[in-house]
């Protein structure tokens, strides 16, 4: 039984669907989340520089005590994953194989595809993953940096957000792809948008769901979780720049005030 918190990190305010997933499978522990919005979008940044932001975020969040760091970015993900790992004794659970894993699960799938930021798409992160477990698997993928600038200003409907993820994924339309990844934790808060854009028959992969599956078996195999009896705990949420519009988003998109969130420079 261990009752320290599970550290989260993202380059802004889309990691809490990664928080929200893990809240719900995982009541009893306790979460400390970092969202770096003065730095953000992640995506366009070079490998540097987000693995420094990366680093930089894990330092903070390993001197908060917590027992498990969440890079719940996929550019961070992309980028910083394997420096993360050789600076860090803690263990680390990322977004990118889990949504991987999650698309080349589902039955019959031969075409999928991939949108993400610029940095992740370049990275060819998922292609990577995919391919491992199945290279027989058709991978097409889309950069759409508008998206995340989209959400963090509350824009997930409407005629603006509809005509940006038009002009994104049309190609992905013409290779008539069976499965999309929403690989960027900003994403899944245009589900709507995108599903009236792809079509009811295209499947969505959200990876928060897989991520925090990874969550739950890690802390298991390795004793850490708080325990069957733990009441839920009490969250903390950091931001690097303007703690109220983080506030009122959390309250907007998630359905729930998320308390206090505090500013902390890194």
């Amino acid at each position: 039984m261990d009752a320290r918190p599970i550290g989260v990190f993202d380059s802004g305010f889309g990691g809490l669907t990664v928080v929200s997933e893990i809240k719900r499978q995982l009541p009893g522990e306790r979460i400390i989340y970092f969202g770096d919005t003065a730095h953000l979008p992640y995506g366009s940044k070079s490998k540097e520089v987000v693995t420094g932001y990366s680093l930089r975020i894990a330092e903070f969040l390993a001197q908060k005590g917590v027992k498990l760091i969440v890079i719940a970015c996929n550019t961070a993900s992309s980028y910083a994953l394997a420096e993360l790992k050789g600076r860090f004794s803690l263990p680390l659970v990322d977004v990118v194989m889990p949504g991987a894993r999650a698309a080349a699960g589902i039955t019959g799938v031969k075409r999928v595809g991939v949108i993400g930021t610029m940095a992740t798409i370049k990275s060819k992160a998922y292609e990577t993953a995919i391919n491992e477990i199945n290279p027989e698997i058709k991978i097409s993928a889309m950069a759409c940096p508008m998206f995340v600038p989209l959400v963090e200003e509350g824009w997930v409907d409407g005629q603006v957000a509809l005509l940006v993820a038009k002009e994104y994924l049309s190609p992905l339309k013409k290779d008539r792809i069976e499965t999309l990844i929403l690989g960027c934790t900003h994403y899944p808060f245009l589900k709507k948008i995108i599903t009236r854009v792809m079509g009811l028959e295209v499947v969505l992969v959200d990876s928060a769901e897989e991520t925090a599956k990874d969550v739950n078996r890690v802390l298991s195999e390795k004793a850490l979780l708080a325990g069957a009896g733990a009441q839920p705990g009490r969250h903390r949420y950091f931001v690097s720049d303007d703690p109220e519009k983080f506030s009122v988003l959390g309250r907007k998109f998630l359905g729930q005030d998320i308390g206090v969130v505090e500013k902390a420079d890194i």
